[in-house]
């Protein structure tokens, strides 16, 4: 059920009837206060200037060529051309209780479509860091939107597992190896194995020298380089898989499409490319020279395509992928959730992906850009020492503190159920606190202000399930059996069933634009006029008549619902207990 898209048509079929063009909106919005309605249409001002009317003349005809509808219990003009809108009760009663049966929350699914999305994506042969989460998270938190809305989703974990760092690596287990150490003593902290070898590498050029031979042995495909480089791609899957289970992300080993599984197309891209008259040969490099993203100064953008050394570089491998998600796997929509740093680089390859004919012309390429995460002195994340942060880290300590958080609210509670709700707390805290900001911006991470139980917090949402849950409990009921109908009286019912039929809208909104904040608000509002709700509309007090008490809980029941599958979405736990 979507309010806005039937009450869109409900009037825009009335402004063509009272002549005005098909081009005009009605531009319904729900309004900002009570008392001027539940929704508004605005498209009277913007239509009066295109035609040359008054607006608030040209909102009377509107009027006068509204149809009836069970929808609408009245409308009034307001202002300048303003039209208010006021829900019928009798429909928001009828709705509200179809949802209360509804597995789906009233959701109507659009046309499926076929959608790449590619997320998370960290180099192998190091620990992920704080700076991986908020690819992994956004990207995965639209990802199971747009699979709830029915689309087929298919996730590509694009991870870096190629490249100079492997041959310098491979240098540098090969020689401890043949100093007679254990690989799996050499392997067994990767992080500082890596730094070893970089230091290594920058210390000593003939080792440099030996790194770089064993990139080329690699990419030529040498068994032995193969073999060892397995060992480092094995260890950091590994490692990688246990983080997102720990983050509850859906990824899984089978959405692993590294960066060496376009190897052997990479020769044929530059060929293609070469053979398009496309790709150009400068200062021994081979060049596209981009027009379409030229400078101020009439300055083609250049995407370097292979090094004067023979080496492709990233906007290669990109553009295989590309072909790949375009031609093999059909997709309709591909997404990219990576830094906003990489916006420039990303407009290259979609231009010359389009332009060479990798890609489809009705594929839809969309670049879904977030800002860095910051520390509370307003710099990138980091250690004192101004190292990186690493994830496991990160997430043991948000456990570590929602446990202390859960023994001071529940002293009672046995140590196994503090540290299963830590848990869910503390990984649900560090996620939210990132998804509820509008991606495109920096955030800061601040432990006191996500791990609150007040405020737009994970804690305030799990907190406000576990809640509405306890009153079915009070009741002796369970929720999934009650039935009937809601009857909307109170001021506070109908703001709740109200927002509560948006939630189909809210999908469509992060499922369209990738911004998992406008589900994070909407749930936040959910769980507000629920509180207010509860305190204005008593449910289980002595006098409450029976039929009040069940269309209450019926209610609770669809809040209760609403506020689980948001969080789901978001790939945050809930629990009955807090």
């Amino acid at each position: 059920m979507n309010i806005k898209i039937l009450l869109d048509q409900h009037f825009k079929s009335a402004m063509l009837k009272a002549g005005i063009p098909r081009k005009c909106s009605p531009s319904i919005s729900v309004s900002a206060r009570s008392e001027f309605g539940d929704f508004q249409a605005n498209g009277a001002m913007a239509a009066a200037k295109i035609i040359g009317a008054n607006p608030r003349e040209l909102a009377l005809q509107i009027l006068d060529n509204l149809d009836p509808s069970e929808i609408i219990e009245k409308v009034e003009i307001a202002g300048p051309g303003f039209i208010n809108i006021h829900l019928s009760a009798d429909f928001l009663s009828q709705q509200i209780t179809s949802l209360g049966s509804d597995e789906s929350l009233g959701i109507s699914k659009p046309a499926p479509q076929k959608i790449v999305i590619d997320y998370s994506s960290p180099n192998l042969a190091k620990e992920m860091h704080a700076g991986h989460l908020r690819s992994t998270i956004i990207g995965d938190a639209v990802a199971r939107t747009l699979d709830y809305l029915g689309h087929s989703v298919i996730r590509q974990n694009h991870m870096g597992d190629w490249g100079t760092q492997f041959g310098m690596l491979i240098a540098e287990l090969e020689e401890q190896l043949s100093e007679g150490e254990q690989a799996q003593l050499a392997l067994g902290d990767l992080e500082v194995f890596y730094q070893h070898s970089k230091k290594h590498f920058d210390e000593d050029p003939i080792f440099a020298d030996k790194a770089r031979a064993y990139v080329v042995k690699l990419q030529s495909g040498d068994k032995d380089c193969r073999k060892l480089w397995q060992k480092f791609i094995n260890i950091s899957i590994a490692h990688s898989e246990a983080i997102y289970r720990d983050l509850n992300v859906t990824l899984k080993s089978n959405d692993i499409r590294p960066e060496s599984s376009y190897n052997d197309d990479l020769d044929d891209i530059l060929n293609d490319l070469k053979h398009k008259n496309l790709a150009v040969e400068d200062q021994g490099a081979q060049v596209v020279f981009l027009d379409e993203l030229a400078d101020k100064n009439g300055n083609p953008s250049p995407v370097i395509i292979q090094k004067s050394g023979g080496g492709y570089l990233y906007a290669t491998t990109d553009l295989a992928s590309l072909r790949y998600r375009s031609e093999i796997l059909q997709a309709d929509r591909v997404l990219y959730f990576i830094d906003a740093r990489q916006s420039l680089h990303m407009k290259q390859v979609f231009v010359l992906a389009k332009k060479a004919g990798f890609v489809a012309e009705n594929v839809s390429l969309e670049h879904h850009a977030f800002g860095t995460m910051m520390g509370k002195d307003g710099k990138p994340f980091k250690t004192r020492s101004g190292g990186t942060i690493k994830l496991t880290s990160v997430l043991k300590e948000a456990i570590e503190r929602a446990a202390i958080l859960v023994a001071e609210k529940n002293p009672n509670l046995p140590e196994n159920e503090v540290s299963s709700i830590a848990r869910k707390v503390g990984i649900g805290a560090v996620k939210y606190a990132d998804l509820s900001k509008t991606r495109t911006n920096d955030y800061i991470f601040d432990w006191d202000s996500m791990l609150s139980f007040e405020g737009n917090t994970a804690p305030y949402l799990q907190y406000a399930y576990t809640r509405i849950y306890s009153i079915f409990q009070k009741a002796g009921i369970k929720k999934n059996d009650i039935t009937g109908s809601v009857n909307i009286v109170a001021e506070q019912e109908k703001n709740l069933a109200l927002k509560l039929l948006c939630f189909g809208e809210i999908l469509d909104q992060v499922a369209d634009q990738g911004f998992p904040h406008i589900l994070c608000s909407y749930l936040y509002e959910i769980a507000s006029l629920y509180m207010v709700f509860y305190e204005h509309c008593p449910i289980l007090k002595e006098n409450v008549e029976l039929q009040t008490k069940n269309s209450r809980l019926i209610l609770s029941k669809i809040a209760s619902l609403t506020l689980a599958k948001g969080l789901d979405l978001l790939g945050i736990e809930v629990m009955e207990k807090m």
